[in-house]
């Protein structure tokens, strides 16, 4: 056989690139030539454990989960939304024997990003949401609260959900001919005028003297999934709170000067926008989601009932909206230098491959996930190269990783900081945590801004296994 001279380097290449893997996993793995890192490559194992997640904070989210979907994997999944209505201003007055029209309760569906404004089915699902009134005004704002309601049911909306498509509706004009408008995608849910009438419009200005005074006597709404008048596997849409265009529509008729009847319109705003404590950013407040799980009877339900870090699976699991996360720790980080010798780590990167085959709608792979640690307190933190890269002026959180490949069907997170602090004992490994974050914001705490779930390769699987990939440099 002939060999050129092209021939003889590609083959030595080969034999080196082989002979320096020092795990036969790493085989095969894509390098693209703009970024070849050089050294020695060992595929680092990776052990991975199922767990529960903490309720989620629901106070001042950009946006708020609500519906109900049942998951083959992962159960039943349920966001109800307790909604602070606030009297457009101080003393508002309906005029002269206001007699209620209509109202209605308008929720816009997020347009944030199209990957963040739903997730389930939109095709053949059918959503029955039903409102009713608050027994107390909204104080607690943890996923897991329970908000007390009066059980008269005032209002229902039943039908699919669009949340691509603008729809159009009447806009009441004053003194003029109603005209149609477009508006945003939107739920509209007709109330009960009879309860309306005498909840808001028969108090008069006295009742809306101020903020306080109306809450402690309307309360507020609650809105949730009829889950028997509901068909399908359902889905979660997420509603937007931060403009002016989820509101309590009020249309109402008055006497005029001149004892004519006009027709008058008002929007009542849902939430309201404070200055958070914490933060220089204004914030939604007065509204509240309640998230339910249930995962009786599914895969999930099964790891979570034995906890055994070192039991053979060959999944986990991960899900959005406060549900279950991954912990994974890196059991050769600790003796690394004993093993390889003392080294500069070139670059690390976790590669986390699903674990089935194709996600398959209405249930697709989550867009997006976090990567974060625990410190000494327990309390989540983030990774060293998370906070380099998300300070940089060029690139930014995206360089860090974690966004779904839907070509190779993984997640890939650079990790080359934090695992040369793990190696050199600078950082203490209390835990690390994989979950599903919102495709717009990067989430280190439970996530109630994204429905999305994945199934991924465990540290047991025979293939699509969570891999650490080091690429390192001997040094004296």
């Amino acid at each position: 056989m002939k060999f050129t001279k092209q021939d003889l380097l590609t083959l030595l290449i080969g034999l080196f690139l082989f002979a320096s893997c020092k795990n036969p996993d790493g085989v095969g793995l894509d390098v693209d030539p703009a970024t070849t890192i050089t050294g020695t490559l060992v595929v680092s194992p990776v052990k991975s454990q199922l767990v529960l997640e903490d309720p989620a904070n629901t106070y001042g989210l950009n946006r708020y989960p609500l519906g109900y979907m049942t998951d083959p994997t992962f159960g039943k999944t349920e966001a109800a939304l307790a909604l602070t209505v606030y009297p457009v201003s101080t003393s508002y007055d309906f005029g002269t024997s206001p007699v209620l029209d209509s109202a209605v309760l308008v929720l816009k569906i997020d347009t944030t990003s199209t990957l963040t404004k739903f997730y389930g089915d939109t095709t053949n699902s059918k959503y029955s949401i039903d409102v009713y009134q608050l027994a107390n005004k909204v104080t607690t704002y943890k996923s897991t609260d329970v908000q007390s309601i009066n059980n008269t049911l005032l209002g229902n909306f039943t039908g699919k959900l669009a949340p691509n498509t603008k729809r159009k509706i009447l806009d009441i004009v004053p003194g003029k001919a109603d005209t149609l408008k477009t508006v945003p995608a939107q739920i509209r849910i007709p109330l009960n005028r009879a309860f309306i009438q005498n909840a808001i419009l028969n108090l008069g200005t006295a009742g809306t003297a101020t903020d306080t005074k109306f809450i402690e006597s309307f309360k507020g709404l609650y809105a949730q999934v009829n889950k028997t008048s509901s068909t399908g596997v359902g889905g979660i849409a997420f509603i937007n709170f931060s403009g002016a265009d989820s509101y309590l529509q009020l249309v109402w008729k008055k006497t005029n000067s001149s004892n004519g009847i006009d027709t008058a319109s008002v929007n009542f705003p849902i939430g309201r926008m404070v200055t958070n404590a914490t933060q220089t950013a204004n914030v939604i407040s007065g509204i509240a989601a309640n998230i339910k799980h249930d995962y009786t009877g599914t895969p999930v339900q099964d790891q979570i009932a034995t906890p055994n870090p070192s039991a053979p699976y060959s999944v986990t699991y991960l899900q959005g909206l406060a549900g279950v996360k991954t912990k994974l720790t890196f059991p050769e980080l600790t003796n690394f230098k004993s093993t390889y010798g003392k080294a500069i780590i070139n670059k690390a990167e976790l590669v986390v491959e699903l674990g089935e085959s194709a996600p398959a709608y209405p249930f697709n792979a989550a867009q997006r996930l976090s990567l974060y640690r625990w410190d000494i307190a327990h309390q989540a933190a983030d990774i060293p190269d998370y906070t380099t890269f998300s300070s940089s002026a060029s690139g930014g959180a995206a360089l860090f990783g974690g966004y779904f490949d839907s070509l190779k069907k993984r997640y890939i997170f650079i990790v080359t900081s934090y695992v040369q602090s793990l190696i050199d004992k600078n950082v203490e490994d209390y835990g690390t945590f994989l979950a599903p974050t919102s495709y717009t914001d990067f989430q280190r705490v439970p996530s109630a801004t994204s429905a999305e779930r994945s199934i991924i390769g465990a540290s047991d699987a025979t293939a699509n296994k969570i891999k650490l990939n080091i690429y390192y440099t001997k040094i004296n």
